[in-house]
Parts: structure tokens; C-alpha cells; sequence
């Protein structure tokens, strides 16, 4: 199978895994938004970790064999778009990108579309569409200047150079580089830590960033304030908040419930 899942207690790993490089096609995007929308339903997993299989490539990106073969750009890619988390909007769940070799293009973009990247001292992104007269329309041209700044972004789309994992890390892109045999110790590490917070507070924190970027303080404060945040709305009357509390007073380890 192209896409493998493996549940370790609340983090779930979802491995990309089609030798040589990766490559994604529509068959390979709904196989991956599968494994985002398991992670969704399933109250009793808290974070996904998204990495590739053995090799050079994390993902290669868009299947060019696929296309040559007369699949077309918008082809059926299923629940959340391309690679399955690109347009993936109601995800309401972290994950993490465990990024073992190349990423470019589309893989790169998968990336991105993570809330946090964790990258081996051997991986390199790039988004080399504008060399290949096409341009990075999976995200990557959205969601490289918002995390960049804009001149450092724009010269890696329009140049399609490739940025080592230390060089984006020092833009705050990539949370941390590892040595690539320590990756998946240091991805789940992170996992297990982001899995120990409350599976409530974990999402309203994702759903007010989303609803808050690109606006102003004020604004996004009301945005929080409306009544449309449903995992905000609902956060201090939870029985999490009150298992928080009680834990934090009786100096124990809470036991969440997500509820």
C-alpha cells in the first residue's frame, strides 16, 4: 500500500511510502485524506505525524508519470485536496511533518500544510513549478510567503532553489533539525508532547490561529468572541478544564477525557 498508518497510543503516524521518490497521484491524495479523516473522528487520537517511507524523498510531489498517463490536475483528490491535507479545512487535530529527505513541489506543500515540521539534517524543500512553466497551486504559492518573509519566499518560488533544512529553521519554518536516524524518535517525542495537553484545548487552540490569521488584533478577538468557534466555545465548561484544574491542585497528571 502507498499509505500506511500506525496508531501509538494518541499519535497516529502516517507514512507516504511509494519508492522512488513518493510521488503523489489522486489515488495516493484519497488514500492520505483517509488516514487525515481517521485522525479527525477518532476522539482517542489527539496528534498525526505525516512522514515519508525509506529513500531520498519525503515527496517528490504531483505524480508527473500519473500526468504524463492523462491524469489531469483536477483529477478527484478526495477529502482534503491534494496529499489529503492541503485543503483539508475541518481538520480540527495537529500534525506534524517528519520530513526525511526531499521535499519538492507538492511535497513540499504537504508540508506546509502541517502545523509544525521537524526535519532531518539531510532534507532540502523546494518549489521548482516555476522552472517547469506551472506554479506551486497546492498551497505552496499561498503559504510560502505567510510563513517566510515575502522576499525570501518569492525567490524560492521563482527560482525553484533548494533550502536546506538549517536555512529554514532559521526562519522559523522547520521547529527543529535532527540528525536523520534520530527523526522518528524526535518527531513522535514532539507528538507524545503535544498528546499530554488536553485534546480540547489542543484543537481550540488550532481553530482560533486559523480563524484569526491575516486579521488584526481587534478582529480576531472578536472572531473568538462570536459564538462560531465551536471547540473555543465549549472549552471552559468541558470536563477537561475541570480535570485540568483539579490535577494542577492535587499535583497530579490530568486524565483527559476530551469531553
Amino acid at each position: 500500500m502507498s499509505v500506511t498508518t500506525e496508531r501509538l497510543d494518541r499519535v497516529f503516524r502516517i507514512t507516504l511510502d511509494r519508492p522512488k521518490a513518493n510521488a503523489i497521484d489522486a489515488a495516493t491524495s484519497r488514500a492520505l485524506g483517509a488516514a487525515f479523516q481517521e485522525l479527525q473522528d477518532d476522539p482517542g487520537l489527539s496528534v498525526g505525524i505525516i512522514s515519508g517511507g525509506q529513500g531520498r524523498f519525503f515527496s517528490a510531489g504531483w505524480d508527473l508519470k500519473a500526468a504524463a498517463d492523462g491524469e489531469a490536475p483536477d483529477a478527484d483528490q478526495g477529502v482534503g485536496g491534494f496529499a489529503g491535507l492541503t485543503e483539508f479545512w475541518d481538520l480540527t487535530k495537529p500534525v506534524i511533518a517528519a520530513v526525511n529527505g526531499l521535499a519538492l513541489g507538492g511535497g513540499f506543500e504537504l508540508a506546509l500544510a502541517a502545523d509544525m515540521i521537524v526535519a532531518a539534517d539531510v532534507a532540502e524543500f523546494a518549489l521548482p513549478e516555476a522552472t517547469l512553466g506551472i506554479v506551486a497551486d497546492a498551497g505552496g504559492v499561498i503559504r510560502l510567503p505567510r510563513r517566510l518573509p515575502r522576499a525570501v519566499a518569492m525567490e524560492l518560488m521563482m527560482t525553484g532553489r533548494r533550502a536546506s533544512a538549517d536555512e529554514l529553521a532559521q526562519w522559523g519554518l522547520v521547529n527543529q533539525v535532527v540528525p536523520l536516524e534520530q527523526l522518528p524518535y524526535a518527531a513522535h517525542t514532539l507528538g507524545r508532547r503535544i498528546a499530554d495537553s488536553a485534546p480540547l484545548s489542543l484543537q481550540a487552540i488550532k481553530e482560533i490561529a486559523r480563524a484569526s490569521e491575516g486579521r488584526s488584533v481587534q478582529d480576531a478577538y472578536a472572531a473568538t468572541r462570536d459564538g462560531s468557534l465551536n471547540a473555543y466555545a465549549g472549552i471552559y465548561d468541558s470536563a477537561d478544564a475541570a480535570e485540568g484544574m483539579a490535577a494542577l491542585s492535587e499535583k497530579r497528571a490530568p486524565g483527559w477525557s476530551g469531553k
